[in-house]
């Protein structure tokens, strides 16, 4: 090969190799652009997790509704009953778990509340804290 024809394929490789040197610097677009993009998925994160915690509230007042839910229908069951109508009894409800407390006039009366309670389809369990006036 002759030194003309050796400088020109050394000259066309060296402006090849420069050409893909220049290629992997970033110039200011694509430096915005790269920014943009990490915004982007930051954004993306942050209002994932948003969606997260918002569901979880949703879902802990929901559980609250239900437990409201739980208590009218028992007191008002109680209410109903001839057995029961005329007695205090304090019905509280947390996560579907119903605690039945105050003073009744019989162990007649705590059955019927606690199988009152019992009926209602959303309720997990009963904790009767009843007490039968005048025992003890």
């Amino acid at each position: 090969m002759r030194l003309s024809q050796r400088v020109m394929v050394v000259g066309f490789s060296l402006g090849v190799v420069l050409t893909f040197a220049g290629c992997d610097q970033q110039g200011p677009a694509e430096k915005t652009g790269r920014q943009m993009d990490e915004a982007a998925q930051k954004t993306t994160e942050k209002a994932k997790e948003a969606g997260e915690a918002v569901g979880e509230k949703v879902e802990k007042a929901g559980a609250f509704l239900d437990d409201a839910a739980i208590t009218a229908k028992i007191k008002a069951d109680i209410l109903s009953d001839p057995l029961l109508k005329v007695l205090q009894i304090n019905v509280t409800t947390t996560n579907g778990n119903v605690t039945l407390s105050g003073v009744v006039d019989s162990k007649q009366s705590i059955d019927r509340a606690v199988e009152i309670a019992r009926r209602v389809k959303e309720v997990q369990s009963v904790e009767n804290s009843l007490v039968v006036k005048g025992a003890g």
